[in-house]
């Protein structure tokens, strides 16, 4: 049954603040292999012209990826049980993260589109500082399969994740 239509547009409540860093930064570039010093050293950021060290650009995820639950766990919206694959990511900045940074992001279901037997549905996160600062925008897109052997009340979403790791 395709989703349904009348979420677009519905944003979910701003998620908790998430501090920004130096650590988690240097271990996520670290992760991404982007060893550019900006990353590493508050010297090499400054002589760039930021206050400290920069995040690497797609960083955000980090802070996404958990507020986009809001909107996948919404048992209103359908996905529950459902198989969810991630098709294509895009980052919008105003500015780079940065340590010391404290962000939340509002999730906003921005397209719901039916194709044959699935839903390709876009979630837009925008960060912000908790000053209400834009920092960056990520725009994530996801196909969707309802699958006919979930059990009734199966409060879980599967992914590729979950599949590759052998859960059933």
């Amino acid at each position: 049954m395709p989703l349904d239509q009348s979420f677009v547009g519905r944003t979910y409540p701003p998620s908790a603040p998430y501090e920004v860093g130096r650590e988690k930064i240097r271990e996520f570039a670290t992760a991404v292999r982007d060893l550019h010093p900006a990353y590493f050293d508050p010297e090499a950021a400054k002589a760039l012209g930021h206050p400290d060290v920069i995040a690497p650009p797609t960083f955000p995820v980090i802070i996404a990826i958990p507020a986009s639950l809001a909107a996948v766990n919404d048992p209103d919206f359908g996905l529950v049980g459902a198989w969810v694959v991630h098709g294509d990511q895009r980052f919008v900045y105003q500015r780079p993260l940065r340590a010391g940074d404290r962000i939340q992001c509002e999730v906003t279901i921005e397209a719901i589109k039916s194709i044959a037997d699935s839903d390709m549905i876009t979630l837009v996160n925008d960060l912000r500082t908790v000053e209400g600062e834009p920092v960056c925008s990520v725009r994530s897109l996801f196909v969707v399969r309802q699958t006919e052997s979930e059990p009734a009340g199966d409060t879980t979403t599967r992914t590729a994740a979950t599949t590759q790791a052998g859960e059933s």
